[in-house]
Order: C-alpha cells, then sequence, then structure tokens
C-alpha cells in the first residue's frame, strides 16, 4: 500500500476543503465536488454527507479511482471503503475537532448515514 508524502498529507489535512472528482466507468473524472476531509494517523478520510445518496460518493464507490485537489496539494488516489467501528469511531472524533464550529453540518456527518459511507483516501504510485 502507498503511504502520502509527508507535505501532501499536510496540506490536504490541513485544508478546509477538499475537491473530490472520482473516476466514472469510462475513465474520466467527474466534475470535482467540494466535501470535507479528516485525518487519523497517516490516513486520510472523507464521507458524503448525503449518505449513500451521495452522486460523488457511488462513482467512487464503483470506480475506487480518482483526483482529489486541497491546500496547494493534488494527488490521484484510491477510495477504499472502511467498516471498523473503531476506525469509524476515530473519523467522528476528527470530524468534530475539525468542524465543530459548525455544529449543525458536523453531526449528520458523524451519524450513522454518513458513516456507512467512510472512504479512505490512498496515494496511487
Amino acid at each position: 500500500m502507498s503511504t502520502w508524502n509527508r507535505q501532501t498529507l499536510e496540506r490536504i489535512a490541513t485544508a478546509d476543503e477538499l475537491h473530490i472528482a472520482p473516476r466514472r466507468g469510462d475513465g474520466s473524472l467527474r466534475n470535482p465536488t467540494t466535501i470535507w476531509v479528516v485525518r487519523d494517523g497517516d490516513d486520510l478520510y472523507v464521507r458524503s454527507w448525503r449518505g449513500k445518496q451521495g452522486s460523488w460518493w457511488n462513482t467512487a464507490r464503483d470506480s475506487h479511482a480518482g483526483h482529489v485537489t486541497a491546500g496547494g496539494a493534488e494527488a490521484d488516489v484510491t477510495f477504499t471503503a472502511v467498516s471498523d467501528p473503531a476506525v469509524n469511531d476515530r473519523v467522528d472524533a476528527a470530524y468534530r475537532a475539525k468542524y465543530g464550529r459548525y455544529s449543525g453540518y458536523v453531526e449528520p456527518m458523524v451519524a450513522d448515514q454518513a458513516r456507512s459511507t467512510t472512504l479512505r483516501l490512498t496515494p496511487q504510485q
């Protein structure tokens, strides 16, 4: 498994917003969607605020590949679904810590509907 370059990891993790463009079945990128991103250790995670109804999330789930841009950094990534409750608990905590000032939006991001869409971002080599 690939690991993040330290500078890229820091830039993406500290950015308030991430632009995510999953690959479609034909290999082209969807138009970017602006979402939140959080860090747990050396890993980056995203979730769909709309749960499994989120169109970008459905494309990411199907293709497992895409491109992200945040904090002046960009990367081609692999999307991996996360179902481990312990990881999801840490991701919940990361969302609350980073975005707690947006209380009306954070709570839906840590609810079961969004937790079920947790994806780990892994840089492609």
